[in-house]
């Protein structure tokens, strides 16, 4: 991508994320698809399907970007077949250079109690860099309320690390508007979050949450992190 284009992509993410700041979420998954069309895709944990139904009601067919880490939960597969079945949506999974055997080999079991950075670079991050090489905008499932570390995400901003748009439609939701909207629309949501997760990664770093905790105390738990790295 040349300099002028980043340069261009950026300021139109800047714009974008001031005028559509109090905008309805659909109305920012609308402005993204329509922006950008095929270069725009949604990237989704799923944990729920919200930010897929959203882009898929304002672009039938969108794609939808799935990370296999190979330690999901049984439950999180589950729910991403299930979303391929029922959604219009073109869902693509990425995977790990290495498989989980081929990582042990390599480093040790376990490394993701060793060092959980270096797992997730290796099963997050330079998968989902490699695999969001041909769009412009992708979008997200971040939201402000579930966690200090994210209380400042913008609706539209710019990911300088891929160089890329990068949008977050529910940024402004609560916990509340995200139950409304599933209820509303009957979206999929994976089934552990009625099992007492509020945060759903991979099964060796993700526990249940106690009273009083938020969303993302759940992940990495005593380990002193609380993101894997996709977004920040």
């Amino acid at each position: 991508m040349t300099a002028t284009r980043t340069t261009g992509l950026k300021e139109l993410a800047e714009r974008a994320g001031r005028e559509l700041e109090d905008a309805p979420a659909l109305t920012i998954v609308s402005w993204a698809a329509e922006t950008f069309g095929e270069r725009f895709c949604v990237t989704s944990s799923m944990e729920d399907a919200v930010v897929a139904h959203l882009a898929a009601r304002a672009r039938p067919g969108v794609d939808v970007v799935f990370l296999d880490t190979g330690y999901h939960f049984p439950e999180t597969i589950g729910t991403r077949d299930a979303v391929e079945a029922v959604m219009d949506v073109r869902l693509i999974t990425l995977t790990p250079l290495r498989s989980v055997a081929e990582q042990d080999a390599e480093h040790g079991p376990r490394l993701h109690d060793r060092d959980p950075d270096l797992c997730c670079a290796l099963r997050k991050v330079k998968p989902l860099e490699d695999g969001l090489a041909g769009y412009d905008a992708w979008a997200t499932g971040l939201r402000r309320d579930e966690s200090p570390t994210r209380a400042g995400t913008p609706v539209v901003g710019w990911d300088e690390r891929r160089r890329k748009v990068k949008v977050s439609p529910i940024a402004r939701w609560t916990q509340d508007d995200v139950d409304a909207y599933v209820a509303e629309h009957g979206v999929l949501t994976n089934p552990l979050l009625m099992d007492g997760y509020a945060s759903v990664g991979c099964e060796p770093c993700t526990r249940r949450v106690l009273a009083g905790e938020d969303a993302r105390a759940g992940r990495w738990a005593g380990r002193g992190k609380t993101e894997c790295g996709l977004h920040g």
